[in-house]
């Protein structure tokens, strides 16, 4: 009889784990159009929760094993409140119908104000409203950074260097990869008081790098073959005079570059960007955690209700058109639907949600209506063409309007389309000074996609000893991911990836 009292022991306790963390996987869609509903608020007991992504898909994990009294509601601009319960959910879908609205049914309790009155009141609550106060915010972040090459380009003119050939180029230029992909996330508790001290401490729970090892090299071979060729060809003390187009510039050789540390010169203007540009990169994943919170702290301070913010819609509101569009109906309450369009010469359009009730703005839609930043001069182009985001607000146990989501998608491109050309002379040399010379037309255009996702699952009030009271971890270093781990978050609420990360993985 022991042996099968050990068995039913054993096998009770596994069942017992198994059911001490639940996990619930489904995708919100519209019961009329059938299309997912991205943004849309999952929360548990009206307590904590999570955000649907942008095919309306969410994925929550109980640390517990639910009970009868356990629900899920969940909330979207426009949509019925629905409540689930969780012992009786088996859907993978589930519908959510929109909310209609009768304007007699708004105006009961609100006076028809007009659209300066609405903004005047915005402005005066907006102290009030939004908690400036020490906080507590449970949190999930995701970086995504997606490079592509469009263009790539150097075609030989003349070369003196053998090795130097047009096939040598061509090789480096084959070998190098025409897109890469670099994804972080971090879970973690940010404690803060944005207003008057911006104080913030991080604390990261778990973190992940998800990126292919194989792209981060390439530079530093590259850098080495060109080394190894400069330093069989080029003299001591020689220099370079480089010029493209019109512009022409002297640079002293290096002698590094032959291994003679005692008689290293000065590292001129163009390798001092190298190393700056390097120095940034290694200090970038030194110190992970301050690199990290002053990027979360940026995405949530880009928000309206802070003073300098690019949203400027309300600090400067002459400089916009208000249009009142709807009536929506958001967790219970009524909210104006109000877009702005800039008159002349601000960046961005969008929609703001304003609750009817105490006039907070619970949520804005916005995106740039020009280039933010556009030149292009003696063959060097930047066009900064995207700009767009979605701040979503909540109120905390402190009755206060916090953050819950923020999402921010940027574009740019770069170019450089120019003649370059690289002499070698040395002044010691008998008869000609000019040694070694390289010409080429260079043509490169790259494109940078950076998205940056944030959810806050809990927010919370703290007093000025609590924040004062927690230290930050000295070094914090993420999990290196060289592709896509469904394993990794499990049994935590994170923002269920898209389909490009799923797909992830390093090139062997």
């Amino acid at each position: 009889m022991k042996p099968n009292l050990h068995l039913i022991l054993i096998t009770l306790i596994f069942s017992q784990l198994i059911q001490s963390q639940e996990s619930i996987h489904a995708k919100l869609i519209d019961s009329t159009t059938q299309k997912p509903i991205p943004f849309a608020t999952v929360e548990l007991n009206k307590k904590s929760g999570v955000i649907t992504n942008g095919n309306g898909i969410f994925h929550m994990h109980l640390n517990r094993k639910s009970t009868k009294k356990d629900s899920l509601f969940i909330n979207c601009l426009g949509y019925e409140t629905k409540r689930v319960a969780i012992q009786k959910f088996t859907d993978s879908i589930i519908v959510l119908s929109q909310k209609s609205i009768e304007l007699d049914e708004v105006l009961v309790s609100n006076k028809n104000y007009t659209i300066e009155e609405i903004l005047e009141k915005i402005s005066q609550n907006l102290a009030n409203n939004y908690d400036f106060d020490f906080t507590k915010s449970k949190l999930f972040y995701r970086e995504s950074y997606l490079t592509n090459i469009l263009k790539n380009n150097i075609d030989i003119k003349k070369s003196t260097i053998p090795e130097f050939s047009q096939k040598f180029v061509d090789s480096i230029l084959n070998i190098m990869p025409k897109s890469s992909d670099n994804y972080t996330e971090i879970l973690g508790n940010l404690y803060e008081k944005p207003i008057p001290n911006n104080a913030q401490k991080l604390d990261i729970i778990k973190a992940s790098n998800l990126y292919d090892k194989n792209n981060e090299i390439t530079f530093e071979g590259l850098e080495e073959k060109f080394n190894a060729i400069f330093r069989k060809h080029v003299k001591r003390d020689s220099y370079f005079k480089i010029k493209s187009g019109w512009f022409g510039t002297k640079e002293e050789i290096d002698s590094s570059l032959f291994g003679d540390e005692k008689e290293a010169k000065e590292v001129e203007q163009t390798k001092e960007l190298i190393e700056a540009q390097k120095k940034k990169e290694r200090e970038r994943k030194k110190n992970f955690l301050r690199y990290r919170k002053g990027s979360i702290t940026n995405l949530e301070y880009s928000s309206f209700i802070y003073e300098d913010s690019h949203l400027n819609f309300l600090e400067k509101s002459r400089r916009y058109d208000f249009e009142l569009l709807d009536y929506i109906f958001l967790n219970g309450n009524f909210v104006y639907k109000i877009t702005f369009t800039p008159k002349r010469k601000e960046d961005f359009k969008g929609t703001i949600y304003v609750n009817t009730d105490d006039f907070a703005i619970v949520r804005v839609d916005y995106e740039n209506v020009k280039s933010l930043k556009k030149f292009r001069l003696l063959g060097i182009s930047l066009n900064e063409y995207l700009k767009k985001g979605t701040f979503i607000y909540s109120k905390n146990n402190a009755d206060k309007y916090a953050l819950k989501y923020a999402e921010v998608e940027m574009g740019s491109k770069f170019g450089i389309k120019r003649p370059l050309k690289i002499i070698e002379k040395n002044k010691n040399t008998k008869g000609r000074r000019k040694q070694n010379e390289i010409s080429t037309d260079i043509h490169f255009i790259v494109s940078n996609i950076t998205k940056k996702e944030l959810v806050v699952f809990e927010n919370e009030s703290i007093t000025e000893a609590s924040f004062n009271s927690y230290t930050e971890k000295a070094k914090v270093n993420p999990t290196y991911l060289p592709k896509y781990d469904p394993e990794f978050w499990k049994g935590y609420n994170v923002i269920e990836p898209n389909q490009a990360i799923k797909d992830f993985k390093s090139i062997e």
